[in-house]
């Protein structure tokens, strides 16, 4: 279930290889970690004009396109297997009709399709405003996160990306712009709002921004009995976003919160650490976790090592880049929810140090029973005498999603399945160690398998479109709502009448 790769990459990561009528795509963990398989050519576009004009060439030649941003794609999935022309829109990063006026709750912004939300960020925050919660990594472009429905971790507060979104421009499969508003009733905009890129690609984006906050970051410990016997919502909901980090074989959990405090509150302007690791980190760290792939005492030690790493704030003091020792961290919005890479580092797929993934969403309303299970599962290899987990990073990244309407979204509700999905979701996202010896499989292989077969055939559940593989998408289907997938088809008919967008997720899920 989890063959390859890791998604969230720096462009001059993702690397294509091969011969000239055949490359191969990659995700930004480079060679052999495909994103594509049958890459015609790529072309760098320079405009939303330049990427138009492209899609007309290819109707010519009746070959297939797909967009490819800041590649948070962890599988082979991003394309069909025919020949495809990647339309890399990285250089594609305008940022203009800026409108927040003084005193005004919240207002507006155009970005082209390459912008990262970094890019923005800083943008935004030059002019006194954030996008609030709707948001993701740093190294992650917009035109691709709406497109495959990425998300913050929040039940309180909107935290789909799409949830920002107040209208979007769309290269349809004629090479024609068309604009599509946000309009609940209009089945255009709840296909558009998760689209895969199926529709075409989406070239800008019209977003709601806010007026700056600061915020605060703070940090609890419990023990595992205390949360999966718990009131698991109850954890999250109060907080403008919130997630739990789970560490199996310490059977402990990490609860990290985020709230606003007034702008004049504190001069500390925290900045986190987001995927970035020193030489001498990154060099541990790949000795350890691939003696891991044959000693289960190497995959313990590693999570001992990083949960008291995630104890501690990891952050920096953004005006003088120095550690900050103690909870809670306060600064503004992006550089202490999201933050980023420290100046004196590097990113962590930079010395090849990658992974493996899963994630699912499930009604938060099974919180409790789907952890339990999950845990239930770790148990049964324990008592195996088998250490069932190699931890990358940061334990068990379990999230949370406020509902948010559309077709193809992880927390869309009022499905045919009768579950309750209006209260939220929860995401059960698994990352683990992508050994760089031998086979690349991990110790104990078979149980990572074993979890995502249990958790899709016994709970209804809904699969992150970036971060799963072929045979995860093929065997979760069963869990969408085959009349929203009815909608969408017929609304990707009349975008892309011939099918030029297709990708392999679209194949699954019966689009063409």
């Amino acid at each position: 279930m989890f063959p390859t790769g890791l998604g969230v990459g720096l462009s001059s990561l993702l690397l294509f290889s091969g011969t000239a009528s055949a490359l191969v795509w990659n995700t930004f963990d480079g060679e052999g970690s495909p994103a594509c398989h049958n890459v015609s050519r790529v072309h760098d576009a320079t405009s939303v004009e330049d990427m138009a004009s492209v899609v007309k060439s290819a109707i010519q030649s009746k070959s297939l396109v797909r967009a490819a941003g800041k590649g948070h794609m962890w599988y082979d999935t991003q394309c069909s297997d025919d020949s495809t022309i990647i339309v890399r829109t990285e250089n594609v990063a305008g940022i203009y009709d800026f409108n927040l006026p003084e005193g005004a709750a919240h207002g507006s912004v155009l970005v082209d399709a390459g912008v990262t939300f970094f890019q923005l960020a800083e943008y935004l925050h030059d002019r006194g405003a954030s996008v609030g919660y709707t948001l993701t990594n740093w190294n992650i472009s917009f035109g691709g996160s709406v497109a495959m429905g990425a998300h913050r971790s929040s039940i309180r507060e909107d935290s789909m990306v799409a949830a920002g979104v107040l209208a979007m421009d769309i290269i349809d499969g004629k090479g024609e712009i068309r604009r599509v508003e946000r309009d609940e009733s209009n089945d255009d905009w709840l296909a558009a709002s998760t689209s895969l890129g199926l529709l075409g690609i989406i070239a800008r984006i019209k977003l709601k921004i806010y007026p700056d906050s600061k915020v605060y970051a703070k940090q609890n410990t419990f023990d595992e009995k205390e949360v999966l016997e718990g009131d698991i919502y109850g954890l999250i909901a109060p907080y403008a976003t919130a997630n739990l980090w789970w560490w199996p074989y310490k059977r402990k959990f990490h609860q990290r919160y985020y709230d606003v405090v007034p702008a004049n509150f504190t001069e500390q302007q925290g900045f986190q650490n987001t995927f970035s690791v020193t030489d001498l980190e990154a060099f541990a760290a790949k000795n350890l976790l691939n003696s891991g792939k044959y000693l289960p005492t190497s995959n313990m030690l590693m999570e001992e090592i990083f949960f008291g790493q995630w104890e501690k704030p990891n952050f920096r003091e953004k005006t003088t880049n120095k550690p900050i020792g103690k909870w809670p961290v306060y600064g503004w919005n992006y550089d202490v929810l999201i933050g980023g890479l420290y100046p004196d580092q590097k990113a962590q797929w930079d010395y090849g140090l990658r992974a493996y993934t899963l994630e699912l969403a499930f009604p938060v309303t099974m919180a409790n029973a789907v952890m339990k299970r999950a845990r239930g599962l770790f148990d049964e290899e324990l008592k195996r005498g088998i250490i069932m987990t190699s931890t990358y990073r940061s334990g068990i990244n379990i999230k949370f999603g406020r509902h948010y309407f559309d077709f193809l979204g992880q927390q869309t509700y009022n499905t045919s399945d009768g579950v309750d999905w209006s209260k939220g979701t929860i995401m059960f996202d698994f990352p683990s160690y992508r050994p760089s010896v031998g086979d690349e499989k991990r110790f104990n292989e078979p149980f990572y398998h074993k979890v995502a077969n249990a958790l899709m055939d016994e709970f209804p559940c809904r699969p992150h479109w970036t971060k799963n593989t072929r045979e995860v998408f093929a065997r979760s289907k069963k869990h969408l709502d085959p009349g929203y997938l009815a909608r969408f088809k017929a609304v990707r008919q009349k975008f892309d009448p011939n099918g030029i967008y297709r990708n392999v997720i679209g194949e699954i899920l019966g689009m063409y």
